[in-house]
């Protein structure tokens, strides 16, 4: 026996299932397009931002180089989390920072996890201090020159989960990378300031 046409021939009327079928289709097509829409004015009227971690501040505690090609460093960072969300709470996890001299790495700087209220930040103090780092020849003579100049730098670099939770948009997560040259005078151990952060420029 053939199969049972949906659709009878030409004049007659459209079979039950394919008007199922189109309503069913109309009402999935509007619940997107309201949730796009809610999607779109949400984003409009909260603006949400990223939060964010910025290197403020930096102090070259010691620096010590001996002839014999041994380093010793000691410095203070100071890093700020923010987060410029003005109606959602932001929780940083997950946080671990280098800190390496001429891809030499020096230390790790880490966090337990923790929250930033909203439209807020919190500072962070590290002391870095490394052991004494034994140099190449070729690392010698680039410690030699930043004297020379009186312009040393060292390398930044990691991330941290971030996760705040938006009214209408749900719960977002998204991971905030650092990467960034800390410049010091070492005649003064002054900080050279420049843009460090995690956000956008």
């Amino acid at each position: 026996m053939p199969p049972r046409k949906l659709v009878v021939g030409s004049g007659q009327r459209t079979h039950p299932l394919v008007w199922i079928a189109a309503i069913i289709c109309v009402f999935l097509a509007l619940a997107v397009i309201i949730a796009g829409v809610c999607v779109f004015v949400g984003y409009l009227v909260i603006h949400p931002r990223v939060p964010a971690l910025t290197v403020t501040d930096a102090h070259l505690d010691r620096l010590d180089f001996s002839q014999a090609g041994v380093m010793d460093v000691k410095m203070t960072v100071y890093i700020r989390a923010e987060n410029h969300n003005i109606k959602a709470h932001a929780s940083f996890s997950d946080t671990s920072l280098t800190m390496s001299f001429h891809e030499i790495e020096i230390a790790k700087l880490v966090a337990y996890p923790f929250d930033v209220s909203k439209n807020s930040s919190i500072d962070f103090n590290y002391v870095v201090e490394s052991s004494s780092i034994p140099l190449g020849s070729r690392d010698m003579d680039f410690v030699d020159r930043s004297l020379k100049e009186d312009k040393i730098k060292f390398d930044l670099k990691g991330s941290s989960r971030t996760q705040w939770r938006i009214p209408i948009l749900g719960s977002v997560k998204l991971w905030c990378h650092l990467n960034c040259e800390l410049r010091f005078h070492p005649s003064n151990s002054s900080y050279i300031h420049s843009y460090c952060s995690s956000k956008s420029k």
